[in-house]
């Protein structure tokens, strides 16, 4: 019967040590992106059952409104209206089409996503639509664009450039002297008769897979341990 010990040894052991340390954070990071995910998207759930909040002159908190339905009454600005780039709707190429809604009796604007517009002639022509100019009221849900800076991509300054690679609110509210509310309003469906589609998702649901992550990591670090263990008592064994 041979005589089996358990004899580490500085160096395995810190290294060891050190991938545990990693294993388990980056399966507690996963765990944590699984439950913000959760709970963004019951948040979302819960948000769009309220009842709309109606947008005036006074600028709103955008956290407080994200995802919650809004209305708005106001006249559209088809000069500053703009296009948001490669954007697709099953598979076919086209634009969002951004335009800011002056809302009534204030100098305050707000962007109204309209919509998706195909296109598909080419940077030599832009995408041509009607823009209603009488008074409007416009229902939607409240959106905050987050916008990814790349750092091998230089910002594209030009003043009213007519088709933007994102639709970055902060740019806009840049190049303009009037107050302009901090979301952006997606238009509902069914709010107007024109070409447009919106087709509005919710957010992607990918709780699953970092769950997954998440336990991947976790049983790397107990199969480290567990060879850890096995290959110190096996040592100890030989001397």
């Amino acid at each position: 019967m041979p005589n089996l010990r358990f004899q580490p040894r500085l160096i395995p052991t810190l290294g060891t040590l050190g991938l545990l340390l990693l294993f388990v954070y980056l399966g507690l990071w996963q765990a944590g992106k699984a439950q913000r995910l959760t709970d963004e998207r019951s948040h979302y759930a819960a948000r769009s059952q309220r009842a709309p909040v109606r947008l005036g002159a006074a600028l709103v908190n955008p956290e407080s409104l994200r995802d919650a339905p809004v209305v708005v009454r106001g006249h559209y600005e088809p000069a500053r209206q703009f296009f948001v780039d490669n954007r697709q709707e099953n598979g076919r190429p086209g634009v969002h089409v951004v335009t800011p809604l002056k809302i009534e009796g204030s100098q305050t604007r707000v962007l109204v996503n309209r919509g998706w517009l195909g296109w598909s002639e080419g940077r030599s022509k832009l995408p041509q639509l009607t823009t209603p100019l009488e008074l409007v009221e416009i229902s939607g849900i409240a959106a905050t664009p987050i916008v990814k800076n790349f750092l091998l991509m230089p910002d594209r300054v030009e003043a009213w450039a007519e088709l933007w690679p994102s639709l970055d609110l902060k740019r806009f509210q840049g190049q303009v002297n009037f107050p302009v509310q901090p979301l952006v309003v997606l238009q509902n469906r069914t709010d107007a008769q024109d070409a447009l589609v919106r087709n509005w998702q919710p957010p992607e649901d990918r709780v699953g897979m970092h769950r997954s992550y998440a336990l991947q990591w976790f049983g790397i670090a107990a199969a480290l341990l567990v060879f850890y263990v096995v290959a110190s008592v096996r040592k100890g064994a030989r001397e």
